[in-house]
């Protein structure tokens, strides 16, 4: 598994094409994480970069935004004789997505640079575009036969989410694409699993010995898993309209987390072996029903409110959103894994906007240690013990446990050992997307998604947003910003005598 174990080899010569280059995600993320590959030496020789969008820009102008891009949001320095051979190598193509005279250009760009049809080489088609051209762009690069692989050239499609808006959509996407792709030049990118700490999840568990004994329904009580975010939808209006919360994070990103967390160990880190490992984790969650919609899944919207001691925009206040807007900004999901290893252990997920402080952190609540060793002592209870893995910002592992308090009576605290990346590894800054352009290179597929996963995902939720839409939330909005969240997410928790970790 190359996000795991790295060879340290340069990827495979290839052309890399971005449609939609010159959009946000290009020049925040793609940028910056293209030049950190330079710099690793891990970019291959003869790289050659070609961006393609709708609006006009001579080749000198499009080089000039992207070195506008590095130095705006480049992670750290820039040596200046990396840059320069890195943006030579950029060229750009003007052209509409539908239009079949784009990729009629294109492909006599790349046989002009190859030498011939014959000696295109392999290509990186990097889909930063909006989801509706997803198949129209696939189904136009199959058309001028630039996804045909002959010999051992190959082409491979890296694809944004959101990969559908539901269960239906989904499955017609992957239709569409599997209909001129095979399924292994498809690379589904979720970014999250570009962070160091989500890949470590793996090596944690299946690495040490001491906590995959203790890792199935005999020792863990629950497990929480928060992904929050203090930003409101900025200017995401009209996306985040027809998304909301509960489609925006939690089929891809907290699914993404849920399976590392309750996989099986695979036969081995070959990519598909991982992979089948988390469909199935997918697969054995407990089926939502309408009457379990009310019960275990809760929906919030911010109000007006204070964050970071200054005031703040309702929802519905921002802008391109409807001043009687439905959408839920807050979502959280109690879900059970029906398999050996984990039933009876409940899953609480939740995510939203607005709330006190940026994380994203894998809960493990252990069960509480019998009491009756203490019952002729002053130790009225026993803590648990609580394992958090923190995805973001301050990315590490801590392990809380209790111990006595010094002095005569016996007295127990909890106390924490924690570790933290920055402590023990010397980690250049990355955008995150590193690991997943080069893992395309390579061919690599382990940290992108299946068919069968995302569909697996969507499966889950979409009783969810079917309940969702048939009723009509009557009090939104129904948590000030800047707050812990609704009202109805504290109970969904204290209906089974537990409380949510504070954010």
């Amino acid at each position: 598994m190359a996000a795991i174990f790295k060879t340290g080899r340069q990827a495979d010569p290839c052309t890399m094409v971005i449609f939609g280059a010159s959009g946000d995600l290009t020049k925040r993320l793609l940028v910056p994480a293209l030049y950190n590959l330079k710099h690793a030496k891990l970019l291959p020789e003869g790289f050659r970069l070609i961006g393609v969008a709708r609006s006009e820009h001579p080749n000198d102008a499009f080089r000039e935004d992207f070195t506008k891009a590095i130095k705006d949001f480049a992670t750290g320095p820039v040596v200046t004789e990396q840059w320069d051979d890195l943006v030579s190598r950029v060229s750009y193509l003007s052209g509409a997505f539908d239009d079949p005279a784009t990729y009629q250009k294109l492909l006599d760009d790349l046989t002009e640079a190859g030498g011939g049809p014959d000696a295109i080489g392999n290509c990186l088609f990097y889909l930063a575009t909006a989801p509706e051209f997803f198949a129209t762009i696939v189904e136009r690069l199959a058309a001028a036969g630039l996804t045909r692989e002959a010999g051992e050239t190959w082409r491979r499609v890296i694809i944004e989410k959101p990969f559908g808006h539901d269960l239906d959509s989904a499955r017609a996407l992957n239709t569409e694409l599997q209909a001129v792709l095979a399924e292994r030049q498809i690379y589904r990118i979720d970014h999250y699993l570009g962070k160091e700490t989500v890949q470590n999840i793996m090596v944690f568990r299946f690495a040490n010995g001491i906590f995959e004994p203790l890792w199935n329904r005999d020792h863990i009580d629950h497990v929480q898993i928060t992904v929050a975010e203090t930003v409101g939808v900025e200017a995401r209006g009209g996306f985040y309209e027809q998304t909301g919360a509960l489609r925006d994070m939690i089929p891809n990103h907290i699914f993404q987390l849920l399976s590392f967390v309750g996989m099986e160990a695979p036969t081995s880190f070959a990519a598909d072996a991982l992979r089948s490992e988390k469909v199935k984790v997918l697969d054995s969650i407990r089926p939502l029903d309408a009457a379990s919609v009310l019960t275990d899944a809760v929906r919030g919207q911010y109000g007006a409110g204070v964050l970071n001691e200054k005031p703040v925009w309702a929802y519905r206040a921002e802008p391109k959103i409807a001043p009687d807007s439905m959408t839920e900004t807050y979502a959280a999901l109690k879900l059970n894994i029906d398999n050996w290893r984990w039933a009876g252990v409940p899953f609480y997920l939740r995510t939203g906007k607005r709330l006190p402080r940026r994380m994203s952190e894998i809960a493990i609540q252990f069960k509480r240690a019998p009491i009756a060793v203490f019952r002729d002592t002053p130790v009225e209870d026993v803590g648990s013990n609580l394992l958090v893995i923190r995805i973001q910002p301050d990315e590490g592992v801590s392990l809380q446990f209790g111990a006595k308090i010094p002095g005569t009576a016996l007295d127990i605290g909890n106390v924490k050992m924690n570790f933290q990346y920055k402590d023990y590894f010397q980690s250049a800054p990355s955008t995150g997307y590193e690991t997943l352009i080069y893992d395309a290179m390579i061919g690599d597929a382990t940290l992108f998604q299946r068919a069968d996963n995302v569909e697996a995902g969507w499966k889950v939720v979409q009783p969810v947003i079917d309940a969702w839409a048939s009723r009509r939330p009557r009090d939104f909005p129904n948590y000030e910003a800047g707050t812990q969240g609704p009202r109805q997410a504290d109970e969904l928790l204290a209906r089974d005598g537990r409380v949510w970790r504070k954010i």
